[in-house]
């Protein structure tokens, strides 16, 4: 995708992507700006009117009921962007603003928050000439919607604040505007409110780890099926019919996924008929697919949630088409916070249960004769043995992660925000739980793959031959202990890349 056209319908998952993510530059198109310009005309008859509305003619929060005089309304607005922009800690990534940024400009668009088009001009050539808010990470409650996040952003428009730098040094806001032969804006009445009120921040975190969880999933279905396979479980538990007696659909895709990647294997085919192999698998191998395809439908839900968020008007007040300007209360991140909470709880589990497969691959007493720790030589060698603690790690961490934000709320403003979602804080650490299952699955990548090697000469699946072959020239052949933490790093690439997956389904068809 070369460019995004914001249209005063809105946009969708993939253009946040790639904006985001990608070099996409964003074009706002003539009915959107005559929709904003609708918009305005209105907030214009209010100021000429002398009517009280909030955030047009009066304070903000607690300040709601002081009246601004007319010719201090301009500086109200200022105001309220530099005492906004109150955040400390470390930058947010570049994807999070860039994504908050295009996603502010789309809630603008809509022609429900009475701004001039200008405002939303000024918010696109920052992401077209690449210039991006230094954006802290604390600050920000989810309610009224990023308020501290989105002030970082607005604030460079008025040629003040810090931006990334080339090299992620903070650089100020004005030596960039001037570099790149942009000028600050003036803010006029309820811009700089509209600019901040919405839950921009949070839905693009949000929109970003849906896509991640999506890639994520399916590989924990090919990493699960490489340590089966590896383990000489059982192929039968994951036969469809008897996933269509219990038909949630993300576990019928999981186990359709795993009992694909399974066939064609001389490891599987070896046992196959033995009368004294196991009965019955252990549920780390059996239910594979009860635990990821209950993931997937928990991101099925959170993909809801947050398309309806990207159709909604995020503002207050909001200005509504005859001429009304109400107050709501629709910047109330709850929907994301929840949704958020809800899928890095998922997440969590889909690495816990990989730990668990890791851990019986490499203890001698239930791996089926694979050797101790994965290594032809345990005792001088160690083999995958810290791996496995290194995993052990990352599942506590998740499992602290999973405790949900969003019911931590914390009274602000004078108790006029007395109730507030969490609901960046829910999707920021849904981010690390993602990072942290990617280094979950790259161990059983990696344990898996050091299974099937051991099984030799039994050649494996076509998915396993395609693994083996993706990590082979880091991890080499089973033998004497080498420098791990490379080959992990190697793994985790090939686990978030895309390759080993294209390649994978090159021999097997498409993964559900």
């Amino acid at each position: 995708m070369t460019h995004v056209t914001i249209q005063p319908t809105g946009i969708t998952a993939d253009d946040v992507f790639a904006v985001a993510r990608g070099t996409a530059t964003v074009v706002l198109a003539p009915a959107t700006i005559d929709a904003m310009a609708t918009s305005r005309a209105i907030v214009d008859g209010i100021e000429s009117s002398g009517r009280p509305v909030y955030g047009v003619s009066t304070g903000f929060g607690a300040l709601a009921n002081t009246f601004i005089a007319p010719e201090r309304r301009a500086e109200l607005q200022h105001a309220l962007i530099r005492s906004h922009a109150a955040g400390v800690g470390a930058p947010m990534p570049r994807e999070v603003v860039r994504a908050m940024m295009l996603l502010r400009v789309r809630s603008l668009a809509l022609g429900r928050s009475g701004v001039r088009p200008l405002v939303a001009e000024a918010l696109v050539d920052l992401l077209n000439h690449d210039i991006t808010p230094w954006v802290p990470e604390h600050g920000s409650l989810g309610a009224s919607g990023d308020l501290a996040p989105l002030a970082h952003c607005a604030l460079v428009l008025l040629g003040e604040g810090w931006v990334l730098g080339p090299a992620g040094e903070r650089q100020d806001a004005t030596d960039a505007l001037t570099a790149a032969g942009l000028k600050p804006i003036e803010l006029a009445a309820k811009e700089g409110l509209a600019l901040i009120n919405g839950t921009d921040g949070m839905l693009g975190m949000l929109l970003l780890a849906i896509h991640d969880a999506a890639h994520l999933f399916a590989m924990a279905d090919v990493t699960a099926a490489l340590a089966i396979e590896a383990m000489l479980g059982s192929e039968r538990p994951f036969l469809p019919e008897l996933h269509a007696i219990r038909p949630h659909p993300g576990q019928a895709a999981s186990a359709a996924n795993i009992h694909r990647l399974l066939q064609d294997s001389r490891v599987m085919d070896s046992h196959r008929d033995d009368l004294a192999h196991a009965v019955q698998d252990a549920y780390s191998m059996r239910c594979a697919p009860q635990v990821a395809g209950a993931a997937r439908d928990t991101l099925d839900f959170v993909r809801t949630v947050a398309g309806r968020e990207l159709v909604s008007v995020v503002d207050n007040p909001v200005v509504l088409p005859d001429g009304r300007v109400e107050s709501t209360g629709n910047f109330h991140g709850a929907p994301l916070g929840f949704a958020a909470d809800f899928l890095a709880i998922a997440a969590a589990e889909v690495g816990a249960i990989a730990e668990r497969r890791v851990d019986r691959l490499l203890d001698v007493t239930r791996s089926r004769e694979l050797p101790a720790f994965l290594s032809p030589d345990a005792g001088v060698n160690s083999g995958l043995m810290i791996a496995q603690y290194t995993a052990a790690g990352i599942v506590a961490e998740n499992r602290r992660l999973a405790a949900p934000a969003s019911v931590d709320s914390l009274p602000t403003s004078g108790m006029q925000e007395d109730h507030v979602s969490m609901g960046w804080a829910a999707a920021k650490k849904l981010r690390t739980v993602l990072d942290n299952l990617t280094s979950l699955l790259a161990v059983e990548l990696l344990a898996g793959v050091r299974g099937l090697q051991l099984r030799a000469p039994l050649e494996p699946s076509p998915a396993g031959r395609a693994a083996v072959a993706a990590l082979g020239a880091a991890a080499g052949e089973p033998g004497p202990d080498v420098f791990l933490a490379p080959v992990m790093e190697a793994a985790r690439a090939v686990v978030a890349g895309p390759e080993l997956r294209a390649a994978i389904e090159r021999e097997v068809g498409p993964l559900g």
